[in-house]
């Protein structure tokens, strides 16, 4: 993008209102604002926004630039997009877009192409919830309590019982590759990058469709209800798979149109499913986004903490939504966000309950919220209700990890305090319990990253272990053999090295070496379920996606600190490679 437009750009933008769609601001001087930083965890404010010379400043951990390095660090892209992010937020007309090399040319045509060809299957979607076909679709949102213009405001349609004609419809307006990277359709067979191989058909069909919008409103994905329960109608919910637009992980349900109210009201409400969040959008409650068919994760948790630090949990009564509530309250707190928690009257999900007792009556509920910490001690009572030494000890293991994650030792201990005095446990034994744990806590939040990469490394011993024909052991073995910098470091890597390069044998335990190998194998292949080929493929490769990803993170966190290095030394040109490289990794980021 030319120099000159981007001046122009940098002398149009109000830098305090551009950050402060990112950061809470408030008036610390004549020209300064201040806010808490985020580009590392603190409680008081060290961050710091010059508008006469339209600079940040972080007194912490001394990150700074201007407008553009903001918006290029925190959006993890590269300068020539930070432009663009920032001329649009200020209205200013973007320029015919000018690339670096055709390979970044390409990758962009294809994201606009995915763009343009979700906007045409959401219209074509919405189109077909007014067809005859649809009449049980339209019967169904209506005995949810979904009226027209809740209909009209988040777009919801209707894909046909019909694998053909949707498909006819936009190869008229989009070429094959878009049509195959789209995640709209599906074939019998995929290619090595999981994308449709042959003739294609509808993936959605005979299901009421849920646009998933990115954070500037546009579709990069759908959730589709079934309309049937039968066998032969797979799962009642069917999500996109993830494509260069959408990774499931990285997306909150309604954060396009909930954002202004999270600044505004400073809080999330945090729901389960796309219908409970549309229901209480549409009924008034408006900070309120959604999972997007998965858990919550560490990238969603980043991804709100540019809004608000307060949330309001409110999860499905059952055994799963408590799991899923737990697991999010926990990537929460070490986040050190201020979380409640809302358990609704008889059981009831917050869709039905608003349809049941009122908007009037969940806005208390949610008033009424508890603490996360009162929460979690009420779960160990209900989890184990019984006054013996055996269950007492149960809850309290049941909480430890729980209060071990609080990065506030004030917090701790009067989550501790709390917990002994409701529990009926003797408070000295628990702090006793703490003070161990505290020792090794930083061991601990690192570990429980380790432990989601544990997975990643059981998906790959298991295909590893199969037939030397099989499709999901062909794929593990080539990618490993290839780049085999993706294992380093991981529990299993020697392990998994050997096992790419190595024949498959009769006992896949004779490829272990060493009692802790075979210990590692025998329990992975202990815990095996049955798995589809094709589908432990699609497993295996998000597995070497995950691997990728955590291999180029890494490396851009050397090349910030080769960066700064550079800059300090005065060497531009070496500066100028390391950027370069960045930049090449932002973009392979976001397209993995």
């Amino acid at each position: 993008m030319a120099d000159n437009f981007a001046q122009t750009v940098k002398a149009q933008a109000d830098i305090v209102k551009i950050i402060g769609e990112y950061v809470k601001l408030r008036k610390s001087g004549a020209q300064n604002y201040s806010g808490l930083c985020p580009f590392h965890k603190e409680k008081s404010p060290s961050f710091s926004v010059n508008a006469t010379h339209s600079y940040f400043y972080c007194f912490g951990c001394h990150e700074k630039g201007d407008v553009f390095s903001f918006v290029q660090k925190l959006e993890n892209i590269p300068f020539p997009e930070a432009v663009r992010v920032v001329a649009q937020k200020c209205g200013i007309p973007l320029p015919k877009r000018e690339f670096n090399s055709p390979e970044e040319a390409r990758d962009a045509g294809i994201r606009r192409q995915l763009l343009d060809i979700h906007e045409a299957a959401t219209q074509w979607f919405e189109g077909h919830l007014k067809s005859p076909e649809a009449a049980r679709a339209r019967e169904y949102l209506t005995s949810r309590g979904v009226p027209p213009e809740t209909i009209a405001k988040f777009r919801i349609g209707y894909a046909p019982d019909d694998f053909n004609t949707m498909r006819d419809a936009m190869a008229k307006l989009f070429n094959d590759e878009a049509m195959r990277a789209s995640g709209l359709f599906s074939s019998k067979e995929q290619d090595d990058n999981g994308r449709p191989r042959g003739s294609l058909y509808a993936r959605f069909r005979k299901r009421i469709t849920f646009p998933i919008a990115n954070e500037q409103g546009r579709v990069i994905a759908f959730t589709a209800r079934a309309l049937d329960s039968d066998e032969k109608s797979g799962a009642k919910y069917m999500n996109s798979p993830e494509t260069p637009l959408y990774t499931k992980g990285n997306v909150l349900f309604n954060l396009d149109k909930a954002k202004a109210a999270i600044r505004a009201q400073d809080f999330a409400l945090l729901v389960e499913g796309q219908m409970d969040c549309i229901s209480v959008f549409m009924a008034g409650v408006q900070p309120v986004i959604a999972t997007s068919g998965t858990a919550f994760t560490e990238a969603q948790v980043r991804l709100l903490s540019r809004f608000t630090k307060r949330v309001v949990v409110n999860f499905d009564p059952d055994t799963a939504g408590a799991n899923a509530a737990e697991k999010s309250l926990s990537l929460l707190t070490e986040e050190d966000f201020e979380v409640k928690v809302v358990t609704l009257e008889g059981g009831l999900d917050p869709d039905r309950y608003v349809r049941e007792h009122g908007i009037k009556a969940y806005a208390d509920a949610l008033r009424t919220a508890k603490p996360h910490a009162e929460y979690l001690i009420e779960r160990a009572r209900v989890l184990y209700p019984q006054k013996t030494a055996e269950a007492k000890v149960k809850a309290a293991n049941y909480l430890l990890p729980h209060i071990r994650r609080l990065p506030s030792a004030i917090q701790r201990q009067d989550f501790v305090t709390n917990a002994a005095q409701k529990l009926g446990i003797d408070d000295a034994l628990l702090r006793e319990e703490l003070r161990q744990a505290a020792a090794a806590r930083v061991e601990s939040v690192r570990s429980s990253g380790r432990d989601a990469l544990h997975e990643t490394e059981r998906i790959l011993l298991r295909a590893l272990v199969r037939p030397e024909t099989d499709p999901a052991r062909i794929h593990a073995a080539t990618e490993i053999s290839m780049h085999p910098e993706w294992v380093e470091g991981l529990t299993s890597g020697t392990l998994l090295e050997r096992l790419a390069n190595s024949p498959v044998t009769d006992n896949p335990l004779d490829a272990a070496s060493g009692a802790e190998e075979h210990l590692i194998l025998a329990r992975v292949l202990e815990n095996e379920a049955e798995t589809d080929s094709n589908a432990l493929v699609l497993d295996v490769r998000n597995a070497l996606n995950t691997l990728e990803r955590g291999r180029m993170e890494r490396r851009q966190r050397e090349l910030r600190a080769l960066m700064a290095d550079a800059e300090r030394r005065n060497d531009s040109e070496a500066g100028k490679q390391f950027a370069a490289e960045a930049a090449q990794i932002a973009r392979s980021l976001r397209l993995l």
